[in-house]
């Protein structure tokens, strides 16, 4: 990192994700950076112009972290299965968001803003835009998928923030790898579940429109 007083924006957007990671969004303010960083809070000024916008530039850096989904692995017969593509790209989203405190509030709080997290909504409409031609359309079912993946997060955050102040405990215990996923023995993924019904959904709209034709 650059000497005190000399940060670059990549080095003031970096500490914030480690303060967002460490004591959540309600105590990322540009007073607390400033004293990490061991500068005026008038210094950050130079970088961001408020926090508004330094909070999509972290929603941004959350959404670039997520795993490359490698679109070859899913291409079997030489074109794209594009709700397997979706899924694929949906689930590296949710782990991006996963990865970080309250990380499904930020991207969520720039997003109604209208600031940041674009790659979100790209990378679902990888799959969506390769069936259906209609832009507006697509649209729409990118960010339906967007809504659910950040509403199954922000849920599974509060929990798990709430487990770890002991306010909440487990219905049923589960194995470390259960644990993991989220998923319970005999429980249905409800995250892989709602992304195919509105997958399969879209698609009962495609097929109706090309037979009414």
């Amino acid at each position: 990192m650059s000497k005190p007083g000399h940060y670059t924006r990549e080095d003031v957007v970096e500490t914030a994700l480690r303060i967002l990671d460490e004591f959540g969004l309600a105590d990322l303010s540009m007073r607390r950076l400033a004293g990490v960083l061991d500068v005026q809070p008038s210094a950050l000024y130079w970088h961001v112009p408020n926090k508004q916008t330094l909070l999509a530039l972290v929603a941004d850096q959350i959404i670039d972290r997520a795993t490359t989904v490698d679109h070859r692995d899913f291409t079997p017969d030489g074109s794209l299965d594009w709700k397997a593509v979706t899924v694929a790209e949906s689930t590296a989203i949710r782990d991006a968001l996963m990865a970080f405190r309250d990380g499904a509030e930020v991207v969520s709080s720039t997003l109604a803003l209208g600031l940041g997290a674009d790659g979100a909504l790209a990378r679902i409409r990888v799959g969506i835009d390769a069936v259906c031609p209609d832009g507006e359309v697509a649209r729409v079912a990118a960010e339906s998928i967007l809504f659910l993946i950040l509403g199954q997060v922000w849920h599974e955050q509060q929990r798990m923030q709430a487990d770890s102040l002991g306010v909440v405990a487990p219905a049923v215990e589960a194995k470390p790898a259960q644990a993991a996923s989220g998923v319970l023995p005999g429980q249905i993924d409800a995250f892989a579940f709602g992304i195919e019904l509105i997958l399969d959904g879209l698609e009962k709209q495609l097929t109706l429109k090309h037979e009414s034709r």
